[in-house]
C-alpha cells in the first residue's frame, strides 16, 4: 500500500510533560507497543552543562518529539538549550551574536532534488529560522542518487520529505512544506516575509516567475547548479532594477516563457547554464537530453558541494556580510586538475656553519664578543666601529620597534654590548676598556665610545669565556629553586653595573609573573603592529636568512605547535580573535614557561636617560654571564608594557589596550616592588636541557690580522 504525502504529516509533535495534555498524550504513546521511546536525555543535559552553568538553559523542562512516520518518541533538550548545544559546533566559524540573527531569517527553498540538500544545510548551520519548502513532485528512486531521502520516502512529496528529514535534525525549526510547487497564483504568498529566496527548480518559467517577484519585493536569489559548482547571486536586494538573470536572456516576458515548448526553451536554458563552461562530459549529456537520457544528469558531490555555496551565500546576505550580484565556480574537478604539493616545514638547516673560533688579536676580540650581545628579537640595533684604540657602539634607531618606545630597549642591547667588549678587553691581559655614553642627536640618540688603556681586570677576564658560551634557551624548566649562594651572586654582578636586582622566586611570585606576562604577551598577539613586527623576527632554517631575528628553532616548541605558529602569524586571524575579545591560549605559552621557572629577576635602574638604560644593559649581560657560569638557562621577557613609563607611551605601543597594559604594568611593578626604578629587562632562570640552536649574528668584516691598523664596521647600518 502506497503512502501518500499528508499521510503522517512533516513535523514533529512536542510534548512538554508540565503541561497535563501533553503528558496525557505521552502516556498514550508511551503504552502503544508499536511506538520506540528513545531516551539520552542525560547524557544531553550533561553535555549543555559542561558547556555552561546557565541557569536559565540547566533547568529548562525537556520535551518529547513524536515523530508519527517514524513512530517514535525521542526525549529531547528544550527549545533554547537544544539550540545551544546543537549549534555549539559552529562557535567562531558562526558568533553566537550573529547566529541569533540568523535565526530570525525566512528562507524559501524551490525545488526540492537539489533543494533538499540545500535545505537541510541551511538547517543544520542554524542558517534560518523558517524554512519554506516548494516542490509539487514526489520522490522516485532516480531521484536516490544525489537526494540524501531514502527508499521508505519513495512516493512521498519531495518538499514533505525534506520537512521531515529536517523535522528529525531540528524539531524546533519551523519548516512549512508547499507540495503544490510555486505556480503564478501561489507566489505571491509565498514569498510574503521572506528573506532570501533559493530557487533550484527545473521550470523556466517558474525560474523566471520567482525572479520577478523577487525583484518586486526587492528580496536576493540564489541558486546553485550541479556542473562544475556554479553559485548565481541576483541581489535585487541591493538593485532593484537588475535584469533578471542578470541579462543572459534579454527582456524576459514570464507569460511568454510559459507559452513555449520545450524545444523552444533549450536555446534560453543553455544561455543559462553557461554551456561553455560545462564540463564535456555535461555538455555531451546535454545534447542526449530528451534521446539516450530523460533529463539532466546530477551528482551527489556536485549537489552537495552546491549547497556548501549556496549556504555561505545566505550566511553573508543575512549578516550583511560582502556578496555582490553575479556568479562564480567552486569546481572541484578543476582544482584536483591543479593538485601541488604541500610545503614542507623545515626544521633544521643542513648549512648549519660551525660555531666560529673567537678572533686572536684583541680589538676584533673586542668587537666580536660586543657584536654577540643579546637585543630584542634579535635585531642587533647597533653600528659598531673600531679603529686603533678606541670603540664606537651607537644606536641605530631604523633597527628599533614599536616596543622600543623612545629606543630603551635597543640602548639596553648597546648596554649589552658595550659589557661584552669591556670583558673581551680584560681578557686580552693587558688593556681595560674605560666607556663613556653620549646622545648626539635623534639619529645617533645613544653612542658608547670605548677606549683601550694599558690595565688588568681579572674579575671581568674570568667571564669571557661564559660570554662566548651565552645563550639564550627557552627549554621550559623543573622549577628547581636556586641557592643563596647563586642568587647573591646574581645580585652582587647587578649591583657591580651600577644597578639593582628584584628576584621572584616563590612559587606565588612566580604564578602571579606567569599570569601577567601572559596576559601582556596576548595583547601582542592582538596589536597588529606588535603582532607584525613578531611575526617579522621569526627565521625558517633553509628558506630565511638567520642572521637576524629568531630561528624558530630555538623557540623549543613541538612538531605540531611549530606548525601553528602559521596560524599565530596571521595578520586576519588575530584581527578576528580580537573582534572577539578571545585569544585567551596566546599568552599561554608564555606564562608556561615562566611557571616552569626557578626564579625571574627584574634587573633594575635608577634615571630616565638612554645611557641608564644602557647602564641597565650592562647589569643584565653582567646577571645573564653569571648565571651561565652556574649552568643555568636564561630566557629574556620583554611585556609590550616593559619600556613604557606613562599612558602616552603605552598608547604609543597599543592604542586600543591602553587601561589594560596600564593595570599589567601596575600588577607587575607592585609583584616585583619597584618604586622609582625602572626595569630594564626580565630574565627568566631554569634548569633546562641545552638549547636546540644558538641564534646567529649578521656577519661583521673582521680583519684579525692587523691590530694597529684595524678598521671594522657592521653591515647593518654605517655611521654617517
Amino acid at each position: 500500500m502506497s503512502r501518500r504525502s499528508d499521510d503522517l504529516g512533516f513535523s514533529a509533535v512536542l510534548l512538554d510533560t508540565s503541561d497535563d495534555a501533553d503528558g496525557a498524550a505521552l502516556d498514550r504513546l508511551r503504552s502503544d507497543p508499536t511506538i520506540e521511546a528513545l531516551d539520552s536525555f542525560a547524557a544531553q543535559h550533561a553535555a549543555i552543562a559542561d558547556m555552561t552553568d546557565d541557569a536559565g538553559l540547566l533547568g529548562e523542562a525537556p520535551r518529547w518529539a513524536y515523530y508519527p512516520w517514524r513512530r517514535s518518541i525521542v526525549k529531547i533538550l528544550g527549545p533554547q538549550s537544544f539550540r545551544r548545544l546543537r549549534l555549539d559546533r559552529n562557535r567562531n566559524l558562526i558568533t553566537a551574536g550573529e547566529q541569533d540573527h540568523l535565526g530570525t531569517l525566512v528562507v524559501g527553498v524551490i525545488g526540492l532534488s537539489s533543494g533538499h540538500v540545500i535545505a537541510h544545510t541551511l538547517a543544520a548551520e542554524g542558517l534560518c529560522g523558517e524554512l519554506r519548502l516548494a516542490d509539487f513532485d514526489e520522490l522516485e528512486l532516480s531521484n536516490l542518487n544525489r537526494v540524501p531521502a531514502s527508499v521508505f520516502d519513495l512516493g512521498v512529496n519531495k518538499a514533505v520529505a525534506t520537512a521531515r528529514r529536517i523535522a528529525e535534525l531540528d524539531p524546533y525549526l519551523t519548516v512549512h512544506p508547499w507540495p503544490s510547487g510555486v505556480t503564478a497564483d501561489t507566489v505571491d504568498a509565498f514569498l510574503d516575509g521572506m528573506d532570501v529566496v533559493v530557487e533550484e527548480c527545473d521550470s523556466l518559467d517558474v525560474k523566471a516567475l520567482v525572479r520577478e517577484e523577487s525583484r518586486r519585493r526587492r528580496l536576493p536569489v540564489v541558486m546553485a547548479t550541479s556542473d562544475r559548482g556554479l553559485i548565481d547571486v541576483e541581489r535585487f536586494d541591493l538593485d532593484p532594477h537588475r535584469p533578471l538573470f542578470h541579462g543572459l536572456l534579454g527582456d524576459v516576458d514570464v507569460a511568454e516563457l510559459a507559452t513555449l515548448s520545450s524545444q523552444q526553451k533549450v536555446p534560453q536554458v543553455m544561455r543559462l547554464v553557461d554551456v561553455a563552461g560545462l564540463t564535456a562530459r555535461a555538455a555531451a549529456s546535454l545534447l542526449e537530453v530528451g534521446h539516450e537520457l530523460a533529463t539532466w544528469p546530477q551528482l551527489a558531490g556536485d549537489v552537495t558541494l552546491g549547497a556548501g555555496g549556496v549556504a555561505e551565500a545566505v550566511r553573508r546576505i543575512g549578516l550583511g556580510l560582502a556578496l555582490g550580484s553575479g556568479r562564480a565556480r567552486l569546481d572541484a574537478g578543476a582544482a584536483l586538475d591543479r593538485l601541488e604539493e604541500p610545503v614542507v616545514v623545515v626544521t633544521h638547516d643542513p648549512a648549519d656553519p660551525a660555531e666560529p673560533a673567537p678572533p686572536t688579536s684583541p680589538l676584533a676580540a673586542i668587537v666580536a664578543a660586543a657584536h654577540r650581545a643579546p637585543s630584542g628579537g634579535n635585531s642587533q640595533p647597533w653600528a659598531i666601529e673600531a679603529d686603533g684604540d678606541t670603540v664606537e657602539i651607537v644606536l641605530t634607531p631604523e633597527l628599533t620597534s614599536t616596543m622600543d618606545v623612545g629606543f630603551r630597549g635597543s640602548a639596553v642591547a648597546v648596554g649589552a654590548a658595550v659589557f661584552n667588549a669591556e670583558v673581551a678587553a680584560a681578557a686580552s691581559g693587558d688593556v681595560v676598556a674605560r666607556v663613556r655614553y653620549s646622545e648626539p642627536d635623534e639619529r645617533w640618540p645613544l653612542k658608547a665610545t670605548i677606549t683601550l688603556e694599558p690595565g688588568t681586570d681579572p674579575d671581568r677576564a674570568r667571564l669571557y669565556p661564559a660570554v662566548l658560551r651565552r645563550e639564550t634557551n627557552r627549554h621550559r624548566g623543573d622549577a628547581t629553586a636556586l641557592s643563596g649562594a647563586i642568587v647573591g651572586a646574581l645580585t652582587d654582578a647587578a649591583v657591580r653595573e651600577g644597578a639593582g636586582l628584584r628576584m621572584l622566586s616563590s612559587p606565588a611570585e612566580i604564578a602571579a609573573a606567569a599570569e601577567i606576562l601572559g596576559a601582556a604577551d596576548r595583547i601582542r598577539y592582538l596589536t597588529p603592529p606588535l603582532h607584525a613586527e613578531m611575526a617579522s623576527e621569526l627565521r625558517w632554517p633553509g628558506n630565511d636568512s638567520l642572521q637576524s631575528g629568531i630561528d624558530v628553532r630555538s623557540l623549543e616548541l613541538d612538531p605540531g605547535t611549530l606548525l601553528a605558529l602559521d596560524i599565530l602569524k596571521r595578520p586576519e586571524v588575530m584581527e578576528t580573535l580580537a573582534s572577539w575579545d578571545g585569544g585567551r591560549i596566546l599568552g599561554a605559552d608564555t606564562s608556561s614557561r615562566v611557571q616552569s621557572s626557578s626564579a625571574l629577576a627584574v634587573v633594575t635602574v635608577d634615571g630616565a636617560r638612554l645611557s641608564d638604560y644602557a647602564r641597565g644593559g650592562a647589569a643584565v649581560e653582567a646577571v645573564w654571564v653569571t648565571a651561565e657560569e652556574f649552568d643555568l638557562s636564561v630566557q629574556p621577557i620583554s611585556p609590550a608594557f616593559l619600556y613604557a613609563r606613562s599612558d602616552g607611551d603605552l598608547r604609543e605601543v597599543s592604542a586600543t589596550h591602553v587601561d589594560a597594559l596600564a593595570d599589567l604594568r601596575r600588577r607587575f611593578a607592585e609583584l616585583a616592588g619597584l618604586a622609582d626604578e625602572v626595569p630594564a629587562l626580565i630574565l627568566r632562570f631554569a634548569v633546562t636541557p641545552p638549547t636546540s640552536v644558538r641564534s646567529r649574528r649578521r656577519h661583521v668584516n673582521i680583519d684579525d690580522q692587523r691590530y694597529s691598523e684595524f678598521d671594522v664596521r657592521s653591515d647593518a647600518a654605517r655611521k654617517p
